[in-house]
């Protein structure tokens, strides 16, 4: 058993992080096969997303799940709703009975830094490049805290992405940090704006592992 990470949210809404060890014979024994997933890698954090589903809750029924046109897995009667991440040797999964959800696992590395500009809005932008900054360069924690804040944001983004479900999303236009971000104990609380067609405040929970270096982010509501 290789469970790195659980949190019950609530007694309808679960999540987990599995570190993947177990060979692939040992997910088949519980996981339906998926013949398009051929990338050997690929398909063992397929079978491992899927089997943390039936491991959070025990009745999941893994045989109904279907893929929308968005690539978005989901069961038609929606008994359960889910969300899968994966990231590297690591998998992520939230399932609820009661709500949508959407959830994300990153890791941390310089490359964020480059790829922000793709994600972030001007004014996400602006609070980064100038307030933000400014104050890790007066505390000398520049380098890789702001990797990981940046990471967080990104991840946050992607939960949404999620836990929308429908696509045809800009990360930068419909998704945007609007208020304070707290902190509290392990937890990380980002207050976000989504605006598709209407304006809906959401409030995206995250954190962050030490070791390894990973962000996991959700939502739920």
């Amino acid at each position: 058993m290789a469970l790195f990470y659980q949190h019950n949210i609530n007694e309808y809404t679960k999540l987990g992080i599995w570190f993947i060890e177990e060979p692939e014979s040992f997910f088949l024994e519980k996981v339906p096969v998926k013949r398009e997933v051929t990338h050997p890698f690929k398909r063992l954090q397929h079978l491992a997303g899927r089997y943390l589903l039936s491991y959070l809750f025990p009745d999941f029924p893994l045989e109904e799940i279907r893929i929308a046109d968005t690539r978005k897995p989901f069961l038609e009667n929606e008994q359960f709703h889910f969300s899968i991440s994966h990231c590297g040797n690591y998998a992520a999964a939230i399932v609820s009975t009661d709500n949508r959800v959407g959830v994300d696992i990153e890791q941390i590395s310089p490359r964020i830094e480059r790829v922000a500009p793709k994600f972030l809005g001007e004014e996400e932008a602006s609070f980064f490049n100038d307030d933000y900054t400014l104050f890790l360069d007066q505390w000398g924690m520049r380098g890789r805290v702001f990797q990981e804040f940046l990471t967080m944001i990104w991840s946050a983004k992607e939960a949404i992405y999620k836990w929308y479900g429908l696509g045809e999303l800009d990360f930068r236009r419909h998704m945007q940090l609007k208020g304070n971000i707290a902190i509290q104990g392990d937890w990380i609380g980002i207050p976000f704006l989504f605006d598709k067609t209407h304006p809906v405040p959401l409030s995206v929970v995250g954190r962050f592992f030490e070791e390894p270096e990973l962000t996991l982010a959700w939502v739920c509501t």
